[in-house]
């Protein structure tokens, strides 16, 4: 993305404008089965493109950042997708940051053809960051980095996810000593020191703020991190607060269904996400004066 005199801005300097505007609460718009027919809307296309109507007007001025994940819109075909297009240009056109949560992930040109899907300017889903997931290497996604770098958006690689069903792969050991979310880790400061050096680089990472058995170095791989779980998934306030100790201007911490709850009243929507907002804000930005990062 660029700015008025043609310079590219990263996603690091967008979200740090946001953080210092609104805070760093990134809202899932997650519309599940459940959450259409609770707001009275119905599990169909056209209650998705109202569910869409609805959070794009209470997120505007509310938060900085959004993150539909792709499959509740994927699941009503061409019409979620096209819902899933046109909340993604509002919310930019808004003002919002729009995290994809659609973990994708392949080699060669299938990724060149997801970096065309959802990153840069001509993107027909034009996303601001990407969660992507790394089983197939890190190397492999070249031109997903690439492309990421260029257009000024950030990739957020799952490392350590929110599920504990994750662990038995990601608290592996690749040799003695170091896990694969730790040597994840270690490839994303290299990525980020290659393509900004000295600088918060476009590739971050996916951690979940949760009490895992060890702890992990999230200051020195130089990215921007999306914590998510907050609240249905178990995670507070105070866990994105201690895990992130060492670096509270670089976590953009994630609730979805503890706010989608307070739907569909559009004050009442924005009376709750307000609230959340209002207590990262004071929580992590309190903290952040003296961060390292």
């Amino acid at each position: 993305m660029r700015d008025d005199s043609g310079v590219i801005q990263t996603f690091a300097d967008r979200f740090l404008a946001v953080r210092e505007r609104v805070g760093p609460l990134v809202w899932g718009l997650d519309p599940s089965a459940e959450i259409l027919c609770e707001w009275g809307l119905g599990d169909n296309p056209d209650g998705l493109d109202r569910f869409v109507d609805i959070v794009v007007d209470v997120a505007t001025d509310t938060v900085g950042l959004v993150k539909p994940q792709s499959a509740f819109y994927e699941r009503h075909g061409w019409r979620g997708i096209r819902s899933l297009t046109r909340l993604c240009a509002d919310a930019r056109s808004a003002g919002l940051l729009v995290i994809l949560d659609a973990k994708r992930g392949d080699v060669g040109s299938t990724n060149e053809a997801y970096a065309e899907a959802y990153l840069g300017k001509d993107a027909p889903i034009e996303a601001d960051a990407l969660t992507v997931h790394p089983y197939l290497g890190l190397a492999a996604m070249g031109s997903l980095f690439r492309r990421a770098h260029e257009a000024g958006s950030c990739l957020l690689v799952v490392t350590r996810s929110s599920n504990h069903e994750g662990r038995g792969v990601q608290a592996a050991e690749t040799r003695p000593g170091v896990t694969v979310e730790v040597d994840l880790l270690c490839q994303i400061g290299q990525l980020n020191a290659e393509l900004a050096p000295g600088r918060i680089g476009p590739v971050g990472a996916v951690i979940g703020p949760r009490e895992w058995e060890t702890p992990l170095d999230l200051v020195s791989p130089h990215g921007i991190y999306l914590a998510p779980g907050v609240g249905a998934q178990g995670a507070t306030v105070d866990d994105v607060v201690r895990v992130f100790a060492a670096c509270p201007d670089r976590v953009m911490p994630s609730a979805s269904r503890l706010l989608l709850s307070h739907g569909p009243d559009p004050e009442a929507l924005r009376d709750g996400v307000s609230w959340l907002a209002d207590e990262f804000r004071s929580r992590l930005m309190a903290t952040g004066t003296d961060s390292e990062c």
